[in-house]
Order: structure tokens, then C-alpha cells, then sequence
């Protein structure tokens, strides 16, 4: 089974990101999910956000690969909207990488290196008109990775939600992330 490292959106480590990640381990799977945020859920995503430029960006980031030290090379990373900055950062720089899961979130890749790595698969998930995910250029930089990257897929869901994977959140659409967590089980089980 996979080894997998999670990072929690904006809101921080909500009931509905600890359900993904115990999801993954119901199926198999070690699954690591640090709080970058040092034990606060914030109700709101604008208070998350909000928490996270007080605290920046790079050190939310620094959180997330500190978190991974210690762990074995070969893991997944997944990241969940702002979680994505970690996760793909780690994918991108830390030799070993498995593979990451974007959920709702990319950035370009030159954040963190020239290029994907041609080893390293990546699925890439968002709906496609989140005002986030689809208005500010995330899309864009998914598509830059899937027609670079050697094994990449992006998947858009009809719909404008942000954090729509999220089960805790009123966000959550039930529909496409039963196709995200089925797309992810199927990738994961692609990594053994």
C-alpha cells in the first residue's frame, strides 16, 4: 500500500479533511495529516486565508515540508487547496517522490523548479468555474503540468465550489468528490 502525506486546506484540518485522509487508510494506505495551523479550524474560508497571510505563506509551506522529515522518501503527496503549496512543492524537490494529488488548487511549477518531474505522476482536481480554482489561473497551471508531465491528469467537475471535497464544509458537493475519491483510490492503488 501507499504511503501518503496530506495537507489540510484554508480552513485548516476540518472534520471533512480528516475524513479523506481516514478514507485512505480504511483502504490500505499509511496516511500522515499534519495541522499546519497549529490546532485552529477556522468556520470561514476568508478567516483561514486571513490566518494563513498573518502567518504567510512560506511558513505554512515550511510547515508542510517540515512535517514530511522523518517520514520515508517514497511518499504521495495530496494537498487540498492551500495545502497544494506544500504537497507540490515536496512533489516537485524531495527526490523519492511517489507521486501528489492537487485538490483544488495549482500553482505553475516554476514556484518550485524548472519543470515537473518526469517521474513523479500527478492527478490534478477542481471544478471548472471555482472562482479560485477556474479565475485565478490554477487551471491554467494545471493544464501547463499536463502537457509537460510524463503522467498527469486533470479532472474537472461541472460547478463553482471551492472546497467542494471537503464533507464538513456547505460546500461540499457529494457527487464529484465521490469521483475525486474514487479517481484518488485508483491512483493510490496505481502507486503500490
Amino acid at each position: 500500500m501507499a504511503e501518503v502525506l496530506v495537507f489540510h486546506h484554508g480552513q485548516g484540518l476540518t472534520a471533512g479533511v480528516r475524513g479523506f485522509a481516514e478514507r485512505l487508510r480504511r483502504a490500505g494506505h499509511t496516511v500522515h495529516a499534519p495541522d499546519l495551523y497549529e490546532g485552529q479550524v477556522f468556520d470561514s474560508l476568508a478567516e483561514g486565508a486571513a490566518y494563513a497571510e498573518s502567518a504567510g505563506f512560506d511558513t505554512i509551506t515550511a510547515r508542510g515540508v517540515a512535517a514530511a522529515e522523518g517520514l520515508p522518501a517514497d511518499l504521495i503527496y495530496v494537498g487540498f487547496s492551500l495545502g497544494v503549496l506544500p504537497a507540490q512543492k515536496l512533489a516537485q524537490t524531495r527526490p523519492g517522490a511517489m507521486g501528489a494529488v492537487l485538490l483544488e488548487a495549482c500553482v505553475p511549477v516554476s514556484e518550485f523548479g524548472a519543470e515537473w518531474p518526469q517521474d513523479v505522476p500527478v492527478q490534478i482536481h477542481g471544478m471548472d468555474t471555482d472562482p479560485f480554482f477556474a479565475g485565478e489561473g490554477d487551471v491554467d497551471a494545471a493544464r501547463a503540468v499536463v502537457g509537460t508531465a510524463a503522467d498527469a491528469e486533470l479532472f474537472l467537475y461541472p460547478g463553482d465550489r471551492h472546497l467542494f471535497t471537503d464533507s464538513s464544509l456547505p460546500s461540499y458537493d457529494e457527487q464529484s468528490a465521490t469521483q475525486v475519491n474514487h479517481r484518488v483510490l485508483g491512483f493510490l492503488d496505481r502507486m503500490r
